[in-house]
């Protein structure tokens, strides 16, 4: 006994030794924990920081500012940040003091070193390295000396980084472009463009590398969360559910019984060590202390796999789960949201209906105007006597700017005035638009030719009038997007039966069906009636989407589409698609006499009651003869009755062409007026004026988006410089809109343009949407095989991306440049007049064609 008690005070204090020990080396690593932690939080954070030359206007040029990646965004500072240059200087700190004292002086009062979890200054959770608590490594805390107060804890400067922070980017949707061997520009399609030029090639090549790097791991990170709510939005069948609550209580169950066993066999030992303790025969008692001890290792080893098992379960569950809760509580909000505006929206319009019946007593509504009464209204267009008088606010000029907030000193002060015109018509002065000048004549337009067919087999043959009829596949689209609120549109997996059989490179090139307003134009002797003719045109291009709701096919990257229509039309086109994050759609199109571009890209998104399509790109036209350039942006496109109703489209906004080259100073302002079920005006108007380079109206424009436009001399100016009145002549309509035919809605309400555009011919390029399997199978009502096919191709593309993002990072590695992407029939080139960089047709498609040599082509059907 007295060997034992020995043993038992030899291994205590050796016990109290190694805990001492244990004790202050927990001190020292917790140090050294904390200083890795916090590296590894800092560097997964900050992929690259630096000095760059930043462009900010024409009068300040190229400014020092200094740049930050972290986390697939760049933004940059008039100086850095003062916490990434702290924060060496506190480590360095922290090792120089012992843990008891852990001080600083003033010029570190705004500091606080986060490691692990972050927790809230003063919550309970939030722990510090002090004289009490020597082991915790939740948060370090670095206490100050006040004057006259006790030592605090500091809290870090949030305000910091919205005050110093000039601009942000984020990567994920943006361009980056090298212009020379120091300067590269960074785009996220419009909205913001950064031109950065460094001191060297080796340091440009560097950060356009990590750019490169950090957009894909952006979208990496953005593709996996959507994967994962993909996942996660649908509901969890009940089998499924019970099945997962069964497993998880019988693990409970399990872990009761280890629970009881381990209270049985730990008593039953204590007993046992307290009988050892008074008893005689010690082999026997030996020999039962053993048992026991062998049954309470047993049973605590069942409980320790029984609780590793549950916690691992109750883990992978619980991360699905909650990610499961937080998307049904946002859905549940904007479910809420949706439904007060529904009720909101559906007690004015019983308030108006009310009003009108009280005034109107002749008759009442039919039981189908009843019906259709939250659709829009049909075949609204101009009546023969409404008054062609309206008032139009026209915005002042605003000079061309950068984007970034270094000029808002200058031009945040300045008071852009809007001028509001009254338009009167004259309907006694003469007509000054001489009859010749109606654009349905286009026998003389296409007397002359400067563009060789180059159709191998429809040139001579006879075109398709129609596609085969859409089958009635019934699927509701609210199942499918109502988890999709709040996303991208193009990002939004839908299948095809809510497409058109046509990809968005056909839908721009339905934009020239009415090409003969522009041939118009080019014959036009003057600069403001040219004008005129352009803003006509632009507007027809939205008379296709008055009844077409179907979505069109997301082109693939590098599919391209032509257009070869000079035999009839007298135009030709090539489109691409050049980008995929963001997407970006480019095209040409040459007519006689005139050439026309375009860089289309947009920003879509799903509020729950409607979708809305802001494009972003700019649309140009350029006149052979004169010289004359004009561009704009297109207004929004807005489809209503998603929830409940019958689908429509709307477009709405301000479009502004301007002139440039030979035409700098003229402009042309239009106004899209939105939908309402309230005016008296008619639906999908649109007004606008041509100005000379003196702000003096010239020409007045008036009409529908749907129907038809015309256009009116003006013939005298009164009243004040702010308040001016315009008189017109009578008004010529320019534009008329060919009606589809009467069965069209069979077949996708097409036009006969849009029939043909998917025609097949031969002689194409491998990579033109003809040839794309989805979008042929459902054309041929084939619905089923095309759903797989387009699931096919979309992954084939995710494979191609993460090729390259793989051989990105293995020249990154090895420390030697990746190309970026680049389209085979357009190049980038820096626009004339501006530092933005777009993407220029190369003119080698059709030597190529007529070649049929499409070694260039990559494989991505």
């Amino acid at each position: 006994m007295s060997e034992n008690n020995i043993s038992k005070s030899i291994t205590s204090n050796d016990t109290a030794t190694k805990r001492n020990n244990t004790s202050s080396q927990e001190s020292a690593k917790i140090i050294n924990m904390s200083e890795d932690e916090s590296k590894n939080n800092i560097n997964s954070k900050i992929t690259k920081s630096g000095w760059l030359l930043k462009w900010t206007n024409y009068l300040k040029g190229y400014q020092k500012r200094f740049f930050v990646l972290s986390n697939g965004v760049l933004s940059y500072y008039r100086m850095p940040k003062k916490k990434h240059w702290k924060r060496k200087k506190l480590m360095n700190l922290i090792k120089s003091k012992s843990l008891n004292d852990i001080e600083y002086t003033e010029k570190y009062e705004n500091d606080v070193l986060y490691l692990g979890d972050r927790a809230e200054p003063g919550a309970s959770g939030g722990s510090t390295l002090s004289s009490n608590n020597k082991s915790s490594v939740g948060k370090l805390s670095i206490r100050r000396r006040r004057k006259n107060h006790n030592h605090t804890s500091i809290v870090e400067n949030q305000a910091e980084v919205a005050h110093t922070c000039r601009g942000t980017i984020s990567l994920h949707g943006a361009l980056i472009h090298t212009v020379d061997s120091c300067t590269f520009v960074i785009s996220n399609g419009g909205t913001q463009t950064f031109h950065i030029k460094a001191s060297n090639e080796v340091e440009r090549q560097s950060w356009v590398t990590a750019l490169e790097l950090a957009k894909a791991k952006a979208i990496r990170a953005i593709e996996s969360e959507e994967e994962e709510e993909d996942n996660t939005a649908n509901a969890i069948p009940s089998e499924e559910l019970n099945a997962v609550v069964r497993d998880l209580t019988i693990k409970l169950e399990n872990l009761k019984t280890c629970y009881d066993l381990i209270t049985k066999h730990g008593s039953a030992l204590q007993r046992a060590l307290s009988e050892l303790e008074s008893a005689e025969d010690l082999a026997n008692k030996n020999k039962i202390v053993n048992e026991r001890a062998t049954l309470f290792r047993i049973s605590s080893n069942a409980m320790i796999n029984a609780c590793t098992d549950y916690l691992s379960t109750a883990q992978t569950q619980g991360h699905k789960w909650s990610k499961m809760l937080q998307h049904e509580r946002e859905q549940k909000l904007h479910l809420e949201e949706m439904v007060e505006q529904l009720a909101r929206q559906h007690s004015h319009l019983e308030q108006a209906a009310a009003h009108q019946g009280q005034r109107a007593l002749v008759t009442s509504p039919s039981d189908d105007e009843e019906n259709e009464f939250y659709d829009a209204q049909e075949g609204a267009s101009i009546a023969s006597n409404e008054d062609t008088s309206f008032i139009l606010k026209i915005p002042g000029p605003k000079s061309h700017q950068r984007d970034d907030e270094d000029d808002r000193s200058s031009s945040e002060g300045e008071d852009y005035k809007s001028q509001q015109v009254l338009v009167v018509s004259d309907n006694n002065d003469p007509n000054l638009l001489n009859s010749n000048t109606d654009v349905t004549d286009r026998a003389s337009v296409h007397s002359s030719s400067s563009l060789t067919p180059l159709n191998l087999k429809n040139s001579l043959g006879k075109r398709r009038t129609k596609v085969p009829d859409k089958p009635n596949h019934p699927l509701n689209l609210w199942s499918i997007i109502k988890n999709c609120i709040g996303k991208d549109l193009s990002k939004i997996p839908m299948p095809v039966n809510f497409n058109e059989p046509l990809s968005m490179l056909q839908r721009l090139t339905e934009d020239f069906e009415y090409s003969e307003l522009l041939d118009k134009a080019a014959s036009c002797k003057t600069v403001c009636e040219q004008l005129a003719y352009v803003a006509a045109f632009t507007i027809s291009s939205y008379s296709t989407t008055a009844n077409r709701t179907g979505k069109p096919f997301n082109p693939l990257l590098g599919e391209t589409y032509e257009c070869d229509r000079t035999d009839d039309l007298g135009w030709r086109c090539l489109n691409e698609q050049v980008s995929h994050h963001p997407p970006v759609a480019v095209q040409h199109c040459e007519g006689r006499g005139w050439k026309s571009w375009q860089e289309f890209t947009m920003t879509s998104k799903f509020r729950g009651k409607y979708i809305q399509v802001v494009p972003l790109g700019n649309s140009h036209v350029e006149f052979t003869a004169s010289g004359n350039k004009f561009s704009w942006r297109k207004v929004t496109t807005t489809v209503h009755n998603i929830i409940v109703g019958r689908l429509w489209v709307d477009n709405h906004g301000d479009m502004e062409i301007i002139g440039e080259k030979s035409a700098t100073g003229y402009k042309c302002h239009l106004k899209y007026l939105p939908y309402s079920y309230f005016t008296r005006d008619s639906q999908r108007r649109v007004k606008g004026v041509v100005m000379d380079p003196e702000k003096q109206v010239k020409w007045v424009l008036n009409g529908t988006w749907d129907n038809k436009m015309e256009l009116a001399a003006v013939t005298s100016t009164s009243g004040s410089p702010e308040n001016p009145v315009y008189r017109t002549s009578n008004y010529k309509t320019i534009w008329q809109r060919r009606l589809p035919p009467p069965d069209c809605d069979k077949y996708y309400n097409f036009t006969t343009l849009a029939c043909q555009l998917n025609e097949p011919e031969e002689g194409v390029a491998p990579t033109d949407t003809r040839l794309r399997p989805d979008q042929r199978l459902m054309e041929n009502s084939r619905w089923d095989e095309s759903n797989a096919e387009k699931l096919r191709l979309e992954e084939q593309q995710r494979q191609r991306r993460r090729q390259r993002e793989a051989e990105a990072e293995k020249a990154t590695i090895e420390g030697r440049p990746y190309p970026p992407y680049d389209s085979t029939w357009f190049s980038k080139e820096k626009e004339e007049g501006t530092d933005n960089v777009i993407h220029v047709f190369n003119g080698q498609y059709w030597d190529c064609k007529a070649k049929q040599d499409w070694s260039k082509c990559p494989s991505i059907f």
